[in-house]
């Protein structure tokens, strides 16, 4: 009979390294499970920081579009400056050759009414010289009547 206890005397040692075995085992999951919860988490929080990174990105973005368009528009401001200051020049040049035209027509209409009084008075000279004649032909003929 102590063969016979000592069957179920291992089988109980045997179950008993099973049970522990299962524990163990158990055990060793629980532990895979934390880690793996942890894992998730851990890719849960590198999902949103990534999510954040991404919608950061997606700002940068659009704050460069935004930039690239005032850019663009500052550069198109320069430009219609620049023709605006180019038409300015040429409209100053015309004004510049238009006076110089009209201070050359001055100086002409200036010399057109000097030659003008040059003759008028060259003309006074022979209407006194021909009065002064006159009046010397007739104090001359009224001096021979008397």
């Amino acid at each position: 009979m102590a063969n016979d206890e000592s069957l179920p005397e291992k089988q109980r040692r045997q179950a008993e390294e099973a049970r522990e075995e299962a524990e163990d085992c158990r055990h060793g999951a629980e532990q895979m499970r934390g880690v793996s919860e942890q894992g998730r988490l851990t890719a849960e929080t590198d999902r949103k920081e990534s999510e954040q990174f991404r919608r950061l990105a997606e700002e940068a973005r659009d704050l460069a579009d935004q930039y690239r368009v005032s850019l663009e528009s500052a550069r198109e401001e320069r430009e219609l400056l620049r023709e605006t200051r180019e038409m300015v020049r040429l409209a100053g040049e015309h004004a510049r050759a238009a006076a110089e035209e009209a201070r050359e027509a001055a100086m002409e209409a200036v010399q057109a009414t000097a030659e003008v009084l040059q003759t008028t008075l060259e003309h006074m000279r022979v209407v006194e010289d021909m009065r002064r004649t006159l009046r010397e032909v007739r104090e001359a003929q009224t001096g021979s009547s008397n």
